[in-house]
């Protein structure tokens, strides 16, 4: 059945981030307060049962990540796609961040991939999608918002 392949799916993402956290069952049971408690999330893991949608908000809420996390990959990638965020990444023109400083946080950000990268050969950088979704969790933004934010700012090229 469709529904039960899916569970499971959302399953082994939930098991996946709760052990990213480094959490047992009975510790994410001990520090929700019993909200979530370890037989049903353990149910849900394993796909025996489904998770509604408010309560996938509060274990998104309570692992500290996006709600979108917590589905399965080929549902975010294509959500992704579907919404204009660019798959192949944003080229960005560095000069016209450093004119403007209210976007202070991201420069560091660019800059701090230069660095990682070992990029300094020019004033345009790169970005991968991967570096988007990373810069709309910091900002606590989805990733269409910040390549519109980046397009208001004049600084990006989308490739």
């Amino acid at each position: 059945m469709i529904e039960s392949s899916y569970n499971e799916a959302v399953g082994r993402r939930l098991r996946s981030i709760r052990k990213q956290k480094g959490l047992s069952l009975q510790d994410v049971e001990a520090n929700s307060k019993l909200e979530f408690k370890a037989s049903v999330l353990g149910a849900y893991e394993r796909g025996e049962r489904s998770l509604s949608l408010p309560r996938m908000q509060r274990l998104a809420s309570f692992y500290g990540v996006p709600v979108d996390q917590l589905l399965p990959p080929d549902e975010r990638s294509s959500h992704a796609s579907d919404r204009g965020v660019p798959t192949g990444g944003v080229s960005i023109d560095l000069s016209r961040l450093e004119n403007d400083s209210s976007t202070d946080i991201v420069e560091r950000f660019m800059r701090a991939i230069q660095i990682m990268r070992q990029d300094f050969n020019g004033r345009v950088l790169t970005i991968r999608s991967s570096d988007l979704r990373l810069l709309a969790g910091l900002l606590h933004q989805s990733e269409e918002s910040i390549v519109d934010v980046l397009a208001t700012l004049g600084v990006d090229r989308t490739i």
